[in-house]
């Protein structure tokens, strides 16, 4: 009898070894990607290793005004602070999935009174043999319940919850891109209208002197009040940009203020646009690294290699099933004999195989939904990658065309600037009309107010290009 048990145990192990081997569902490979050897537009050499996106945003961003900034957000930001609770979340669906292979175990303890019809058999039996009229029951007892993982479903499941942890990870490295890049362009806007506010009271001041000096040709004789009233006017349009440009100022520190999840006010700050430098080198690296760069699209692969296990967990649904089950404990129908051992003592040991027969087609959708699923999650996946290495591409052609940009309008600020001096001196001199001063002071004040925007533009087009390489996390 004995070896007849040890044969028996033999086989089951080997059943169960030989069952556990059938794993359904595949292991995860990253679906294949036409990506770039280099980015056309790079003018540095491109190694796998020298892209800025690994340098950390403190050593990117040296304005130690802007580092306050960013790390106040880092801290006080409450799209960060849900980042940072969605990671909780799938962390402790993962501590859930990892339990999976442990089995489930209950206690429960129990008493109960029956008391039958005394015209029934069982109220006639019981007052005939036992001399009651009820009966009494008295349990207390544990009971165990285990999965065997024949065919992966649980390996699978903490598959897919490890893969989902990861993805709030990257999900909130993605944030932090966001939000660094969003704290730096807010803060160049805020250089770039204290630089427009400085040349619109510069151009004030100089129509001040511009009316000044045609109120007194008018009071010689040599012009008319025509004159007077179009200076005057060109006087109030440069005076009009002022309240416009403290205005954006206000509603720029507010957005700074907010971001770091401040009260809005204003920020103390010393910079100014002209001082802050621009990057003239900026290495991209290659394509392939914004796979392990972006945390976006290590997001959305995280999120494919989910729905790939997913897919698994589906299909290991439609196979048996193996459990085996357990209950032990006390049980007497006196009180007084509940704790009476080993009388009292029972057990049950128990393993069943459960074959889903007929879910009305419930598998089988479950099956299908999972494969379209994961179909969806290799297309957003594909897409995010095509979409950055199109963001790189952008950022490179503004950055080239700004440089460009930037050395016309610096030309051409110096010429109308020229301009006007030489107007003021001709119209003096009798050589020049009104028309010809205040035509040069408002095509100067322009090309001013448009040579700040390119400047903060250039340095914007810098940390798009660090946000979309991948920087900006660390």
């Amino acid at each position: 009898m004995t070896l007849k048990y040890i044969h028996f145990s033999i086989v089951s192990c080997l059943i169960v070894v030989g069952l556990a081997s059938c794993r359904v569902g595949r292991n995860y490979e990253r679906p294949a990607l036409v990506l770039p050897s280099a980015y056309s537009d790079t003018t540095v050499a491109a190694t796998a290793d020298s892209s800025i996106a690994t340098l950390e945003w403190k050593q990117f961003f040296t304005d130690t005004t802007l580092q306050g900034l960013i790390g106040r957000a880092l801290s006080g930001n409450y799209d960060l602070q849900l980042a940072i609770k969605r990671i909780e979340t799938a962390q402790a669906y993962l501590r859930q999935a990892k339990l999976g292979w442990l089995p489930t175990v209950n206690l429960q303890a129990a008493a109960s009174t029956s008391i039958p019809s005394k015209n029934s058999l069982n109220g006639t039996s019981l007052s005939t043999f036992l001399g009651t009229e009820h009966i009494e029951d008295y349990s207390l007892n544990a009971a165990l319940s285990w999965e065997i993982d024949v065919w992966g479903k649980i390996k699978r499941r903490k598959e897919a919850a490890l893969a989902n942890y990861l993805a709030s990870f990257e999900g909130k490295h993605a944030v932090q891109t966001g939000l660094v890049s969003n704290i730096a362009n807010s803060y160049y806007n805020l250089l770039m209208l204290d630089a427009q506010l400085e040349i619109a009271k510069s151009n004030v001041s100089l129509s001040d002197t511009i009316v000044q000096m045609i109120r007194l040709q008018k009071t010689a004789g040599e012009t008319t009040e025509l004159a007077v009233q179009q200076a005057e006017a060109q006087r109030q349009t440069a005076a009009l940009l002022i309240p416009q440009l403290e205005q954006a100022k206000a509603i720029e520190q507010n957005t700074l203020r907010i971001l770091a999840g401040e009260l809005p006010g204003t920020i103390d700050y010393r910079s100014t646009l002209i001082s802050t430098p621009l990057r003239e080198i900026m290495p991209t690296g290659v394509p392939a690294s914004l796979l392990s760069n972006r945390p976006d699209v290590k997001e959305l692969e995280m999120a494919l290699v989910a729905a790939n296990a997913q897919v698994g967990v589906a299909q290991a649904s439609m196979y048996p099933a193996l459990n085996i089950t357990a209950n032990g404990g006390v049980n007497a129908f006196k009180a007084s004999d509940w704790f009476t051992l080993p009388a009292s003592l029972f057990g049950l040991a128990a393993g069943s195989l459960t074959q889903p027969l007929f879910q009305r087609g419930q598998l089988k959708a479950n099956l299908a939904v999972a494969k379209i699923e994961r179909e969806e999650a290799v297309i957003r996946f594909r897409q995010v990658a095509l979409n950055a290495i199109g963001e790189v591409s952008n950022s490179l052609v503004r950055l080239d065309k700004l440089k460009v940009q930037q050395q016309i309008a610096t030309s051409q600020v110096n010429t109308l600037s020229l301009a006007t001096s030489h107007a003021r001196m001709l119209f003096r001199s009798g050589m020049a009309n009104y028309l010809d001063v205040i035509t040069a002071q408002s095509r100067s004040l322009q090309a001013s107010l448009t040579q700040a925007d390119i400047t903060r533009q250039q340095l914007s087009a810098s940390v798009e290009l660090y946000r979309s390489l991948g920087g900006g996390w660390k």
